[in-house]
């Protein structure tokens, strides 16, 4: 599962780093909580909630089966 979140996560990865931003992978539990690092501008940014939920967790949701929510470190 790791290698798809990966996968994943690089689809989204240019409107991050358009910002000045970037998501880094953590861990995945076993009962699909994907846990992320946001970086850069993006670790700091009074939005870094919304762009969790509607960007980094929908996108995991829709294209890695398994994951069930995702959380910042």
């Amino acid at each position: 599962m790791s290698a798809e979140i990966e996968k994943a996560l690089d689809t989204i990865r240019p409107a991050l780093q358009a910002d000045g931003g970037n998501v880094e992978f953590i861990e995945v539990s076993e009962d699909g909580v994907v846990k992320v690092k946001l970086t850069g501008a993006c670790g700091h940014c009074p939005m870094s909630a919304q762009t969790l939920k509607f960007g980094v967790e929908r996108a995991l949701k829709e294209q890695v089966p398994g994951v069930t929510a995702v959380v910042a470190l």
